[in-house]
This record gives structure tokens, C-alpha cells and sequence, in this order.
């Protein structure tokens, strides 16, 4: 296997530095990415990842090669990349490898308008051409080299997340943000400062890519645990919990309770479809069944998708979905170029709050309708097989191959779908109850490690 079969994920480029990811296979992927694109102008950022700014000045020289201009924005969000090549109409690489630890960078590529770039869109192409470079028989350079330029995006980013939100309709609240010494640490003080209402504290603001606090993963809720002490302790109306890039975020309550990517999702599609009436609303395959259930109870259309940010994107323009939500934390608006952004989550969110009136506490109950086991990971030599295997005792019942395999057993249900880079298979399972929940992931353990 190369290093490129190593590092191209489903989605985006990840590795560790310097022995996957170095600066001569950023430079083939900038000359990848430039051919792939045919474009004159691309544009670039990256975040606090001390190995940053050197895979940066490597791809940009790639692009140059090939005749093709690099915008660079420098230190950039995920979601302020991504409204970069919206609001440019630009192609853009964002260097990050997002929640991974300190060793790890990355790439996340979109096309103009900020479409996405995935594996069966962009990625294999990309991959193919960079392979040509490292082997020595790559494209030749153009006759004339691309120019560098740089840019500073910030503020308008910032009033583009404010946009969401009727500035003179929010009620005086406080909010914490634990940015995990990632890119919100940039982000979220610009956004918030525009916003008179809103007392804002940050924790781990600092940009540090070594993370000496805690892993900027707040999908693991051992990273949430100072954020709930200090909502708490600060008697704080809400919490964000932001990833390393900042383009996903987890919200807290005033009691100091995650609420579920799922249960947002809900109360983000009831603040759009009252916005959008009639709108279509996008959820993956492993949120709650309460989310389609609360779309459908307000007039809107809800459409289940796989899990990813490309296959999701996709949906979107062909449905003209006004917003998406996965279990992951990743939220996607129309209106921001079908992009997902933590920092405009949390927008609608205190929206939703202030046209409410009712502590989060209280207006996250009607949303929470079943038991959830969160995902679970179990390793086994073949994961096509055992779900072979499940999908055989289950037989009888309705299943779908969407992602993985899904099956409705009337009062609970689950997906089990196999992980795109290691030998594990990946369980998320629902119940009308916890008693019932539990003791069905029990069951189903068994039968995976049986199998």
C-alpha cells in the first residue's frame, strides 16, 4: 500500500507527520489538485497544526507549478475556508485533520461554491495524478508559474454566520465556548463580538495545535467534562464545544447536559422550517427517529441519507433541502453554500432560545422521544461478513443496505456499518426505553463477536 493509499480517506486526506503526510506529498496533491480542478485561481487555509504552515507553502507550490493562482487566507476554520470558496466561487484545500491528535494534518478539498470532494467526486482523480508526481512522471510545469497572494476573510465571515440571526431579537443571555486550543479560538470571539447581547467566555483559546488541555474531539464526552463543570459553576445559559477546525459543535444545557448531535438537529429543523415552511430537512442514517418525526410534525419533508459530508452535500442539491443534520455534530445550511458550520448551529440555536424563552433544559425534552447507545465500535477480522451474518438472523425483518445495514425491529432498531480505514464495525442502535436499549446492544455485542 502507498502512502497515498494510506492517507486518502472516503472524504478528506488524513495522516500522521512526517511519515504518511510530508511536504513532497503535499506538493503531488497540490499538483493533483490543480489538474483535477482546471482552474486559474484556488484557495487555501489551514489551522493551528504546527506542521501547517510547511504542507501549506509545499501544496501552494504544486498549484504554481501548473499555471494556477494560491489565494491564502492563512489561519482558517473549516466552515471560513468553506465560505471562502462560496462566497469566491473559487475551488479551496483547508490543511486540518480536524479532531485527530497533535501528529496527525490532513486535507479537506472542495470545488467551487464550496461542492464537495469526495472519494467518487474528486478524490480518486486527485490521488492518481499526486501518485504520477511522487513516481517522477507527473504532468510537466506550465509555461508560467501561478502567482501567491493572501487575504484576510475574517470579518466578513463573521458577518456572514451573523446573518443568521435577527441581532435584535436575542435576549440577554450567557454563553461558554470551549474551543479545545483549535481554530474556534479565531472564530467564535469575531462572531460573537458582533453580538451585543450575548455575554461570551472562552476556554482553551489559545491556538495550539499540541492541545495541551484535551483532545479537540467533543464527540467523546470525557472532552465535554470541563465545559459542563464550568456552565455550571458559571451559571451560563448555554454551552459549545467546538472541534479542532471548529465546523462541528456539541451543545450543553444550563445544567451542565450534552444534548445529542440528534436532539440539535431537531430543534435546528424546527427553527428552519419556521423559516422554510414545507422545507426539506436532511438527517443521516444514525440519528434519532425522533428527528424525521419532528419534521413531518411541523410540514416538512424529511429525507434519511448516508453518513459523510459529500453524500450529504449531494442530497442537498438534489432535493433542495434547506438544512441537514448528522449524529456527528455537523450542520448544513442551504444558505451557506450547503456547508456545514458549528458557529452557525449555534446561531440558530440561541435564536431558537431567545424567541423561546424556556431554559435548553426544558426545550430539549420534547425532542428526546427514545434511548440511544451511541455509537459503539467493536473489532473483528471480516466486517462484510458478520454483517452477512446479522442481516441472515435477522431475516424476516425490514432492512435496508443504504449504509451498512439497517434493521427495524418494531420497538428498537440499529445500523451496523463497517469503518472506512480499520477492521471495526460501528453499531448505533435505538429503543422506546433504556431497559430495552441495553439489554438489545447487549444482545447485539454478542452476536457481532459470535459471528
Amino acid at each position: 500500500m502507498s502512502v497515498l493509499d494510506e492517507i486518502v480517506k472516503a472524504y478528506d486526506i488524513r495522516g500522521t507527520v512526517p511519515d504518511q503526510f510530508h511536504g513532497e506529498v503535499a506538493h503531488a496533491l497540490g499538483v493533483g489538485f490543480a489538474r483535477f480542478t482546471g482552474v486559474d485561481q484556488i484557495v487555501v487555509g489551514r489551522d493551528m497544526r504546527r506542521s501547517g504552515d510547511d504542507l501549506v507553502a509545499e501544496f501552494a507550490r504544486g498549484v504554481q507549478e501548473q499555471g494556477v493562482d494560491v489565494l491564502d487566507i492563512g489561519l482558517a476554520s473549516t466552515d471560513l475556508l468553506y465560505y471562502a470558496a462560496g462566497s469566491l466561487d473559487m475551488p479551496g484545500a483547508m490543511f486540518t485533520a480536524s479532531h485527530n491528535p497533535a501528529q496527525y494534518n490532513g486535507v479537506k478539498f472542495c470545488l467551487a461554491g464550496a461542492r464537495p470532494v469526495g472519494i467518487d467526486s474528486g478524490l480518486a482523480e486527485i490521488r492518481a495524478t499526486a501518485s504520477t508526481v511522487l513516481d517522477g512522471v507527473g504532468p510537466r510545469p506550465a509555461e508560467t508559474a501561478g502567482s501567491y497572494s493572501q487575504r484576510d476573510l475574517l470579518d466578513a465571515f463573521a458577518d456572514h454566520v451573523v446573518s443568521f440571526l435577527d441581532a435584535d431579537a436575542i435576549r440577554p443571555m450567557r454563553v461558554v465556548a470551549d474551543t479545545a486550543n483549535g481554530m474556534g479560538g479565531l472564530v467564535v470571539p469575531a462572531v460573537f463580538d458582533r453580538l451585543a447581547a450575548i455575554e461570551l467566555e472562552v476556554m482553551y483559546g489559545e491556538l495550539d495545535g499540541s492541545f495541551p488541555n484535551h483532545p479537540a474531539d467533543p464527540l467523546q464526552p470525557a472532552n465535554q467534562r470541563d465545559l459542563r463543570a464550568r456552565v455550571v459553576t458559571g451559571e451560563f445559559d448555554l454551552g459549545l464545544a467546538f472541534d479542532g477546525d471548529a465546523d462541528r459543535v456539541f451543545m450543553v444545557d444550563e445544567l451542565g447536559e450534552g444534548l445529542s448531535g440528534s436532539t440539535t438537529t431537531a430543534l435546528l429543523a424546527a427553527s428552519v422550517l419556521r423559516s422554510n415552511p414545507g422545507a426539506t430537512i436532511l438527517h443521516n442514517l444514525i440519528c434519532s427517529r425522533a428527528v424525521p418525526e419532528v419534521v413531518r410534525e411541523l410540514g416538512g419533508e424529511p429525507v434519511r441519507t448516508q453518513v459523510g459530508h459529500s453524500y450529504i452535500k449531494q442530497v442537498m442539491v438534489e432535493t433542495g433541502a434547506a438544512f441537514g443534520g448528522e449524529h456527528s455534530a455537523h450542520y448544513y445550511f442551504a444558505d451557506n453554500y450547503r456547508a456545514d458550520s458549528g458557529l452557525i448551529a449555534s446561531m440558530l440555536m440561541i435564536g431558537e432560545m431567545s424567541r423561546n424563552g424556556e431554559a435548553l433544559s426544558v426545550m430539549r425534552k420534547p425532542y428526546e422521544r427514545y434511548a440511544a447507545s451511541g455509537e459503539i465500535n467493536t473489532q473483528v477480522d471480516d466486517p462484510r461478513a458478520v454483517i452477512e451474518a446479522v442481516s441472515a438472523h435477522f431475516d424476516g425483518k425490514p432492512q435496508d443496505r443504504l449504509d451498512g445495514l439497517s434493521v427495524d425491529c418494531d420497538d428498537w432498531w440499529f445500523n451496523l456499518r463497517p469503518s472506512n480505514t480499520e477492521p471495526l464495525l460501528r453499531l448505533n442502535l435505538e429503543a422506546v426505553d433504556r431497559e430495552i436499549c441495553d439489554d438489545r446492544v447487549a444482545d447485539m455485542l454478542a452476536l457481532i463477536t459470535q459471528s
